[in-house]
């Protein structure tokens, strides 16, 4: 009969350890809520607010050189086109108003009249003598400069090396 005793008590010894503990999940947490940040209200500076996304790009066709600002894929948001045949270069941007166009750069601010060119989507431009003074302060402009005109946002635009390209293009 002692057998059967040796053999109860680790059963009786196993019985009484604990089960292994099983961690508690933790909590779920609902991810915090950001908020879209507030509209950024502009300085009075032009040259500290945030430029207009976009890249410049340069082509050649038939009438010239011309370049172009805006999304890559999406249509021009502003253009700077040479017209060989008729010696202007052209400043468009899109937009149905036929209101004037100020131009600010570091070191000229200037209003040009514009007119619709049509098409869709709509645009509205300017025409310049290759010899402008404004062209060289668009094209040196310290980073940026601005396109403006009433009733729609301006554009706020870096002052890349096909801006320039295109100037001497028509200046050739």
């Amino acid at each position: 009969m002692r057998l059967p005793m040796i053999l109860t008590v680790p059963l009786v010894l196993a019985g009484c350890v604990p089960p292994a503990r099983v961690p508690a999940p933790e909590p779920v947490r609902a991810p915090p809520v950001i908020a879209p940040p507030a509209p950024q209200s502009r300085s009075a500076d032009w040259r500290d607010w945030q430029v207009t996304p976009g890249v410049w790009s340069y082509a050649r066709d038939a009438r010239g050189s011309i370049a172009l600002f805006g999304m890559p894929g999406a249509d021009a948001r502003l253009t700077l086109r040479c017209d060989v045949a008729a010696q202007r270069l052209y400043l468009s941007r899109q937009g149905a108003v036929a209101a004037p166009l100020t131009i600010r750069t570091s070191t000229a601010t200037r209003s040009l009249a514009a007119q619709q060119t049509g098409g869709q989507p709509a645009y509205i431009a300017t025409a310049l003598a290759p010899g402008d003074p404004l062209l060289d302060a668009i094209a040196f402009s310290r980073g940026r400069f601005v396109v403006e005109q009433a009733a729609v946002p301006a554009l706020v635009v870096p002052a890349w090396a096909e801006i320039g390209r295109v100037i001497e293009d028509c200046r050739g």
